[in-house]
C-alpha cells in the first residue's frame, strides 16, 4: 500500500509511484470520485489553453473573414 501524509492545511503530495502509473506532470489536474467510502483519483483532462478552440463551429474562413478587423 502506498501511503502519504496530510499537512496541517489538508494538503499531501502525491506520490512517485502513483505519479507515475497515471502519468502525471506539474500542472496537470486530478479528477476525484468517491465510491462506497473509496476515493478514486484519475488525471483529467486539461482544459485547452485557448478557450475559444471549443467553438469549432465558429471557426470558417466565412467567420474569420467577417471578424478579421476586430
Amino acid at each position: 500500500m502506498i501511503q502519504s501524509r496530510l499537512t496541517t492545511k489538508a494538503q499531501t503530495t502525491i506520490p512517485a509511484p502513483v505519479r507515475k502509473a497515471l502519468g502525471l506532470k506539474e500542472g496537470d489536474l486530478v479528477s476525484y470520485r468517491i465510491e462506497q467510502g473509496r476515493v478514486i483519483m484519475t488525471r483529467a483532462e486539461n482544459p485547452p489553453d485557448d478557450p475559444f478552440a471549443t467553438f469549432s463551429e465558429w471557426d470558417s474562413a466565412a467567420d474569420r473573414k467577417a471578424y478579421a478587423d476586430f
